[in-house]
């Protein structure tokens, strides 16, 4: 019986990527292994939204060339740097034994086979046609113990924004059809799943017969379904529709995830984002009417070329005037192929400290309005819907409100359940406290028709 690792980096895609790439593997009849030194096959499941993550890579690459040379385990890298750097990426690492891309995952049994007869080193990065892609249906026994799973409604994106390689890794935007999904939600919900994710890289423009509000509502509907969430989303796509269905259905949980990217007009029309910031906040001023107490989290980039100090002035202004729950923010680098990367210096690039500098006093300033937001918590009782122990005290419980934020608590209300908690302590990243009612136990569920795949996923933002 041969070991496989999967290392992986990025978005929630590629972690439901890898949960896929599991499936694979387990008809392969590869088992999984928590280590790599122990591993016959090592797959790099990789991000390119930023240069870093192709840095981290690449170190990740280094590390494992020893387990190649002492016990010839196979090398693979997969996602979106090896959709974007295809055959260049065998010459840039002559120790990597395959590449293949996002569309290819089902063909891996091919890759590795060919690998092992025929010692050629393979690349597979090419497009299925969006009329043919067909969407692999998700094997619940991946998921079985797990309380919220990840769900893929749509792959890809139409919007090509300056500064993003997504539509050159990822492809044109392809949904997926409203049936598989609920199916792919009934069957999680046998396994224990309670919360689900919807996930794809623009949720808010899908369209697998039916809208994406109507689908949220749907998949809600679903018996043992508690909570729905789902991400990312473009800010042009927050329809009238989907934000009624925040009014009209608790399911679909107070959490809303709107990259804004910037808070200066001026740079968001180089960017090619068809919106200016006063269409953004009255959207947003309509979802927090239809949802108050609705937490709002973004996307910022800072240092896109051309920024001036009033730009990111007007960033820190629409930051203190939102008072985002959280915001994910990060200096611009340039990806290859994209309008940005190729009129940087023509736009005026910024210098790199300019960008660190600024970006200190942005997130300087975010976790002060966190820790505001999550200090106003304490006293109160909060919903938490318990996903297991504590990653840094297995004595206490963690789960997460309603809202995504985290919380730490004393207690022992099993994985599944809904408590209340009394918040004594918070943190900008976390709520601490102590279980003062079981709302809800944990649902009966079907036993195990086959062993199930415990993935051992390492995984990297």
């Amino acid at each position: 019986m041969k070991r496989y690792f999967i290392h992986t980096f990025g978005c929630q895609m590629n972690v439901n990527d890898t949960l896929r790439m599991s499936e694979v593997l387990g008809r392969m009849e590869y088992v999984p292994t928590p280590t790599p030194e122990n591993a016959d096959l090592i797959i790099l499941n990789t991000c390119a939204i930023r240069e870093k993550a192709e840095e981290k890579m690449l170190s990740a690459l280094g590390r494992y060339r020893p387990i190649k040379l002492s016990r010839g385990a196979l090398i693979g890298v997969g996602g979106c740097v090896a959709q974007q750097e295809k055959q260049k990426l065998l010459k840039k690492v002559p120790y990597i034994d395959f590449v293949f891309g996002p569309d290819a995952i089902a063909k891996l049994p091919e890759m590795v086979q060919k690998v092992r007869t025929e010692r050629a080193r393979v690349v597979e990065t090419a497009w299925i046609d969006s009329e043919e892609y067909v969407f692999p249906r998700a094997d619940p026994e991946t998921s079985r113990g797990k309380v919220t799973e990840f769900v893929t409604v749509m792959k890809g994106c139409d919007n090509v924004c300056s500064f993003c390689v997504v539509p050159h890794t990822r492809g044109r935007e392809v949904s997926r059809p409203f049936v598989e999904v609920l199916g792919e939600v009934r069957d999680l919900v046998s396994v224990g799943v309670r919360e689900v994710t919807l996930i794809g890289q623009n949720v808010n423009s899908y369209r697998g017969g039916i809208s994406f509000a109507q689908l949220l509502l749907r998949v809600a509907e679903v018996p043992g379904i508690l909570r729905v969430r789902f991400t990312t989303s473009h800010p042009h796509d927050l329809s009238d529709e989907l934000i009624d269905a925040f009014r009209t259905q608790p399911k679909i949980a107070p959490h809303f995830h709107l990259p804004v990217q910037c808070g200066s007009d001026e740079v968001l029309e180089r960017m090619k984002r068809d919106y200016t910031i006063a269409e953004y906040l009255e959207r947003l001023e309509k979802l927090r009417a239809a949802r108050p107490g609705i937490a709002v989290t973004t996307d910022i980039i800072v240092g896109f070329p051309g920024e001036t100090e009033e730009d990111f002035e007007q960033t820190m202004r629409l930051t203190e005037q939102v008072r985002f729950e959280n915001q994910f923010s990060f200096i611009f680098s340039p990806r290859p192929k994209t309008v940005a990367g190729l009129k940087e210096a023509e736009w005026g690039a910024i210098p790199h400290e300019v960008k660190i500098a600024r970006l200190e006093r942005l997130q300087k300033l975010q976790r002060s309005i966190s820790g505001e937001i999550m200090q106003a918590q304490v006293g109160k009782e909060v919903e938490v819907l318990v996903e297991g122990a504590s990653r840094f005290d297995s004595g206490r419980r963690f789960g997460r409100t309603p809202e995504n934020r985290t919380v730490n608590f004393d207690g022992d209300a099993p994985a599944g359940s809904v408590v209340k908690v009394k918040v004594e302590r918070a943190s900008p990243n976390a709520l601490s406290g102590v279980m003062t009612t079981m709302i809800e136990p944990p649902p009966d569920v079907k036993p195990p028709v086959r062993e199930s795949f415990a993935l051992p996923v390492l995984a990297e933002a």
